[in-house]
């Protein structure tokens, strides 16, 4: 590993100073901004889940909640002033952590003193617009409760009957004109911006403005939409009424708690989890809320055996079990998805002799495969070989295969196109996938929706394989499927023995197991760039893509990916995309904020971050060209789904390599930093790795001790369950 000092003089150009965030500290990489732009485009859930810079700061988490998603006031007020008295970057930080504390102490003060009836809406309105600016531009509140491992779980009755699966419904049309102009109304008496009218009239269903009338606190069924505001429209439409006890207001929080918890990959919450952040919010009796929450179904509750199964001799001692909650959505996916593995497990019934085929790459896989219909493989990038090998193998004994991975592979489909239909085999007259086996690659990237979706279009009889790195960041949608199969064991197992080759995979495998090692890359397969600050972060990073990079290994500008922590921030991705395109790309941004030329990333969906190239811009939208193929982004959309993409996130980046990355490490990322971070971030480089080192100790640190966050799941449980109950071995 080698320190590359590259003795040139810092640029006197200086690109501009992003937006401070909204909730973590200053020069965070927070992507809350007050107001959307073309720069502020979101990533949806892939953006949400990144863990950006500052995010974990703990100092008044419950004011930090409480705080106006998006508005930044203090710390925009601070930036500025600090900028025009030319004060140095520390000094700037300190003022604008100052404001941000004295923020935090006036949210508390406002919450622990009694709730005004009927008191006037000065200020909220305007947090309601910068919410709705929020919302617009893609952007989702964090959910700060649910960072930590849950707390212990406590005793509860046995647990019910489950509740009857759902049907699947068909979308719900658009609300009518009418409709959302009745809930305008209601929101004009209660002082809200009329833009939530819209969002709010599709969120609430039949007659919205009755319902939210009825009941202000609907109004947290609006994205990002944060509770103290609907304490407030609560306020100004019903008075004395809206009490922080009232059983609408207690029923709506524990559904807006849930979906952050959804933001953060829980599909449930233990329940002493949910009493404590009502109790935070001012709900004076919290259990009995969640009880209410539960028996009015608004909620479903859970009860999870823990430990192994009593012996017989012990059969009158009662299990201890762990009380979750969840809603209905993700809860129903878990357990359709625990069904359909266990379906696609006990219906395989024709074990075959693929002995010829199991010769060289992936002979081990084969041979597992050959005799059971659902298996799981785990390896790092050279390991992808197998499921490839297994491919063809399949093919050459004439079997329908499919191989299907988070973004476009070599050979194969993406699991969203394979579902809409767009790519692969297509389906049988029962609807399921017309084929014998389907291979999935990335699949640490499944959430519990798409996971379901994919398991329950699997014909009986067929083979599932689903193969990735455990190591790698995990889905940005709820749940952790691949992990929660790997630890029910009650499938076979194919653990690659096949080791990343060269400096970077040394590296990386270190990584992988707690370990930041020296390694020798006498090709300069590694470079440690150090930087003492955000500016010079900027600078070298914009001097190795376009310059370093392609003099010394021939690799185009094109072909050289910069991956940072968060998109906020002074080194974030907006910084670094603006720097990036005043070198390579320089134009004025004629449409929203693009020329043509521009390298930009595509965000069709949450999660989804598709790399592509502007081509044009006219009466339809932006006109891209997503590795061949023309894609046209509807004008209105272009803020939500297109961001420049010289610069990009991990979680973006996850599933993807190229031939040369430059990982971009400044020191406000430090809190951002975790081990599944650096793994995913370090492995997509295949020739060759920068890192702007700007963290100092905070790197080791954070691959020998930040794991990833836990989230709360219960697919585990509900497949061993079903292991046991069928006799499968584990």
């Amino acid at each position: 590993m080698s320190t590359d000092r590259q003795a040139e003089p810092a640029t006197s150009e200086e690109p501009a100073e992003p937006q401070p965030a909204a909730d973590g500290g200053p020069g965070t990489g927070s992507d809350e901004a007050p107001t959307a732009g073309p720069q502020d485009a979101s990533d949806g859930e892939a953006e949400e889940a990144d863990v950006e810079p500052g995010e974990a700061e703990e100092d008044g988490e419950q004011a930090a909640a409480d705080a106006p998603e998006g508005t930044g006031e203090g710390d925009e007020q601070a930036a500025e002033a600090g900028a025009g008295a030319g004060l140095s970057e520390a000094q700037a930080e300190l003022a604008a952590q100052k404001v941000e504390r004295e923020r935090i102490a006036r949210r508390k003060a406002e919450r622990e003193g009694p709730v005004d009836a009927g008191a006037k809406l000065s200020g909220k309105a305007a947090d309601l617009l910068a919410a709705v600016r929020a919302v617009e531009s893609g952007a989702k509140p964090p959910a700060v409760y649910f960072d930590e491992a849950p707390a212990a779980p406590r005793k509860a009755a046995p647990a019910p009957p489950p509740p009857p699966r759902r049907t699947a419904e068909a979308p719900a049309a658009a609300p009518s004109s009418d409709t959302v102009d009745g809930v305008r109304a209601v929101l004009a008496r209660g002082g809200a911006p009329e833009a939530l009218a819209a969002p709010a009239a599709a969120a609430l269903g039949d007659d919205p403005a009755g319902r939210l009338a009825a009941n202000p606190w609907l109004l947290l069924s609006v994205p990002a939409v944060r509770p103290t505001q609907a304490d407030g429209f609560a306020r100004a439409l019903l008075g004395p009424e809206a009490g922080p006890g009232d059983e609408r207001r207690t029923a709506a929080l524990v559904g807006w708690l849930l979906v952050q918890a959804g933001l953060k990959g829980h599909t449930a919450l233990e329940a002493p989890v949910l009493e404590k952040a009502l109790a935070q919010y001012g709900v004076p009796e919290p259990a009995e809320a969640l009880e209410l929450a539960i028996a009015e179904g608004s909620v479903l509750v859970f009860h999870e055996p823990l430990g192994p199964p009593a012996g017989e001799a012990a059969e009158d001692t009662e299990r201890p079990v762990r009380v979750l909650v969840g809603l209905e959505g993700p809860a129903m996916a878990e357990e359709s998805l625990a069904d359909g593995l266990a379906r696609i497990a006990g219906t395989f019934d024709a074990p075959a002799d693929w002995e010829k085929a199991a010769t060289g790459p992936g002979s081990e896989l084969i041979r597992a495969v050959a005799g059971h219909g659902l298996v799981t493989h785990t390896g790092g990038e050279a390991a992808r070989a197998e499921p490839l090998a297994l491919l063809a193998a399949a093919r050459e004994l004439g079997l329908r295969a499919c191989l299907a991975a988070h973004v476009p592979p070599a050979e194969g489909v993406t699991v969203t196109g394979l579902l809409s239909g767009g790519q692969g085999p297509g389906r049988d007259a029962d609807g399921r996938f017309a084929l014998d086996l389907l291979i999935v690659l990335d699949a640490p990237q499944l959430d519990v929706e798409a996971a379901a979706a994919l398991v329950e279009s699997v014909p009986d009889g067929a083979r599932l394989v689903l193969s990735g790195d455990p190591a790698v960041l995990g889905s940005a949608g709820a749940g952790r499927v691949f992990a929660d199969l790997l630890a029910a064991r009650t499938c076979p197992r194919v653990v690659s023995r096949v080791p990343d080759p060269g400096p970077l995979g040394e590296l990386v495998s270190g990584v992988g197991i707690g370990e930041l090692n020296q390694v020798e890359a006498p090709g300069k397969e590694v470079v440690i760039v150090p930087v003492q600050d955000a500016g010079e972060a900027v600078h070298r990073a914009v001097q190795l893509v376009a310059e370093s990079v392609p003099r010394a290994f021939g690799i185009p500008a094109d072909s050289v990916q910069v991956i940072t922590p968060g998109h906020g921030g002074s080194a974030g991705t907006r910084a670094l995309n603006a720097a990036l395109k005043e070198r390579l790309n320089p134009g004025p941004g004629r449409f929203g904020g693009f020329d043509p030329g521009d390298r930009v990333v595509h965000v069709p969906s949450p999660g989804r971050a598709l790399p592509a190239r502007m081509v044009s811009a006219d009466a339809q939208g932006l006109h891209l060209d997503r590795a061949g193929e023309r894609v046209v982004v509807p004008k209105e959309l272009v803020e939500s789904q297109v961001r420049h993409g010289w610069a990009i996130t991990a979680h973006q980046a996850v599933g993807a390599r190229w031939p040369a990355v430059v990982v971009v490490l400044p020191g406000d990322a430090a809190q951002a930093l975790s081990r599944d971070w650096v793994y995913s971030a370090f492995g997509r480089a295949e020739r060759h790795l920068s890192v702007v080192h700007g963290v100092d100790q905070a790197l080791p640190h954070a691959v020998a001790e930040v794991l990833p966050k836990p989230r709360t799941t219960r697919l585990t449980g509900l497949l061993t369950a079903l292991a046991t109950a069928g006799g499968q071995p584990e």
